[in-house]
């Protein structure tokens, strides 16, 4: 295990976890070196046990001991500072002592990832990073085999995303839809159901939309405006949640916690 001990939060050989607050110059960083973080010892554990090449840690003297077989695993250095020199750093309060900088992966086709699927998540343009982590947990959670994203959804790689799904990312297979327009009748020839969650009038509860369906792709959209105009239509069928009078809608993360509740259960 190769142990470096820092002093200087200036130290060039932290650049992959400076300024970790900033989404732009993140994703900037994180996109041009082919790198994501990750944050936590249960997610740093399951990041590397998934087989993603570590590139290097940082971590608080209190952490080496309980991922020292972690560590090992790496091919990077692991560097050592205080945790007031971390937050200098990370610009934040790091609470769960461990970092590590990972080597992305290229990511499969649709194809491989659909591979032996049953029950899918399809995503279309859920930008917010906390929103797309919550989603993955929920569907691994839940049984679902796999996710696709249309091209503009948040990063399911980028640290916050994986930080609030603990690490589900790893473990679900995923990867983005190269055709946005005929992403969902694309799904149907591959011999899926296409369920869209939406309030359009003609959806039906969501326990009616999933009944006898087999190979399933169940569908949500943005967090503002939900679904475009042709996923909506180009969908096998349309669904609904069921509220209380007054209330239209929920969060898309709770949503699809509740979707894929009824959908494993159909």
């Amino acid at each position: 295990m190769d142990v470096v001990e820092i002093s200087d939060p200036g130290d060039p050989r932290l650049a992959d976890y400076r300024d970790l607050r900033d989404v732009e110059l993140r994703k900037h960083l994180e996109s041009e070196h082919g790198l994501f973080l990750a944050e936590g010892e249960k997610v740093v554990r399951r990041a590397v046990e998934a087989g993603y090449d570590a590139r290097s840690f940082l971590m608080a003297p209190r952490w080496l001991d309980g991922l020292a077989d972690v560590v090992a695993r790496g091919s990077g250095p692991c560097y050592v500072l205080s945790e007031a020199l971390i937050e200098q750093v990370t610009g934040f309060h790091v609470h769960r002592g461990a970092l590590a900088s990972l080597r992305r992966r290229p990511l499969p086709s649709v194809d491989d990832v659909l591979a032996g699927a049953r029950s899918v998540l399809v995503l279309e343009d859920v930008v917010d990073h906390t929103n797309v982590g919550a989603i993955f947990r929920s569907g691994a959670a839940l049984g679902f085999d796999a996710v696709l994203l249309a091209p503009r959804c948040a990063d399911p790689l980028y640290r916050r995303s994986i930080k609030v799904g603990m690490g589900a990312v790893f473990t679900t297979p995923w990867t983005r839809l190269p055709d946005w327009y005929d992403a969902l009748p694309g799904l149907a020839a591959r011999g899926f159901t296409t369920v869209a969650l939406t309030l359009r009038p003609d959806s039906v509860p969501i326990e009616e939309a999933v009944a006898g369906v087999d190979r399933l792709a169940l569908v949500l959209g943005s967090e503002g405006h939900g679904l475009s105009e042709r996923w909506e239509q180009s969908a096998d069928r349309r669904a609904i949640i069921p509220m209380a009078a007054g209330i239209d809608s929920l969060n898309v993360a709770a949503a699809s916690a509740v979707a894929c509740y009824v959908a494993a259960r159909r």
